[in-house]
């Protein structure tokens, strides 16, 4: 996955963003965690979790409380963008340590089915409670440029491995695992990629699969967002798929550009491009965080979006406040509500 911005059923606004309704908790006690959302039809929020570049665990930790009381679950990137990271596999074992319940992604790109069902079943001996399976970027996008792709499976081919894995306690070659492992299933898709017309059926191969939730590509065009989910519930599928919509901030104008041209399958329209581009350098970063709370203030009004997936770059601390001003409120789990972000001291943890 990748990076930016939230979306309405209206066009995405260039005016100055009327003020959200206050954040109410997400409920009042029920299951916690990404399933316990999904189950009760509870609005859904995950977040990235950035791992440290190098090998500081307490850095992890330092992220996590930034988010704790706000997200149901965390992404553990694998490999983002083809470079080279700490294995997702070890990252969400420090979430889980940190009080947060991983969202572990296993990319297609760097292992055959072997070491796929493998992993698989590594999250499951560690209790790793969600898995979002997806095909990766072509090494030739990241810092070794130079390496052999192994793209043994597909994202769908994937999926329905890991189904069959939980479902039936059987691995692809056959063999039986004893107990099966009780993962909850997700995948990726891009609502905005050419021919735009065969996403939701795109969608509906990997619901068919056995995906029981998605994250989409960041949401910067909402009416098109709109068209997707409104083929997407044509076909049944928000009934079988809980759909959460990629938001997240632009920061400055140098990720602007880079979205726009160097990452693959972002689309940022013009009245967009217009509103950021507006404004004084200097509060460039300050409108970037408002749009994506409006957006998320937006998806959240379509029919058939389940949540979204706030995506902030290792900024951490952005994501109460992004939450609070889209009028969705912390979570709450044990009894206890996360505390608001006018009540934490950092706002930029990174």
């Amino acid at each position: 996955m990748t990076a930016d911005l939230p979306r309405d059923r209206r066009p995405a606004a260039t005016g100055p963003p009327a003020a959200g309704p206050p954040a109410a908790a997400a409920g009042t006690g029920g299951t916690p965690g990404l399933r316990g959302a999904i189950d009760s039809g509870r609005f859904a929020v995950t977040a990235e979790l950035d791992l440290p570049h190098g090998i500081d665990p307490d850095r992890v930790d330092t992220k996590a409380s930034a988010l704790s009381g706000w997200v149901d679950a965390v992404n553990v990137t694998d490999n983002p963008g083809a470079s080279v990271m700490p294995a997702a596999m070890a990252g969400s074992v420090l979430a889980q340590r940190a009080g947060l319940e991983p969202v572990m992604q296993l990319v297609c790109r760097d292992r055959n089915r072997i070491g796929l069902q493998s992993d698989l079943l590594g999250a499951a001996l560690l209790g790793i409670p969600n898995v979002l399976l997806l095909t990766g970027d072509h090494p030739r996008f990241g810092d070794h440029p130079g390496a052999k792709p192994v793209f043994d499976l597909d994202s769908v081919t994937l999926v329905g491995a890991a189904r069959a894995l939980r479902d039936s306690g059987r691995l692809l070659g056959g063999r039986t695992v004893t107990p099966a492992p009780s993962w909850l299933i997700g995948a990726v898709e891009n609502p905005f990629a050419a021919p735009q017309r065969f996403r939701a059926a795109r969608l509906a191969k990997k619901v068919a699969a056995g995906a029981e939730f998605v994250q989409t590509q960041f949401v910067f065009d909402v009416p098109m967002f709109a068209r997707f989910m409104a083929d997407a519930r044509d076909l049944g599928l928000t009934d079988r798929c809980t759909v959460l919509a990629g938001i997240g901030p632009v920061r400055s104008p140098r990720a602007l550009e880079f979205m726009r041209f160097e990452v693959p399958g972002i689309h940022i329209p013009d009245d967009v491009v217009r509103r950021l581009t507006s404004v004084p350098s200097d509060r460039f970063a300050a409108e970037g965080v408002r749009l994506c709370a409006e957006i998320a203030a937006q998806v959240r009004e379509i029919p058939g979006v389940g949540g979204v997936h706030v995506m902030v770059f290792g900024k951490e601390g952005l994501v109460p406040e992004i939450l609070e001003a889209a009028g969705i409120g912390p979570r709450v789990v044990g009894g206890r509500v996360g505390r608001r972000a006018s009540e934490r001291g950092t706002r930029n943890v990174g």
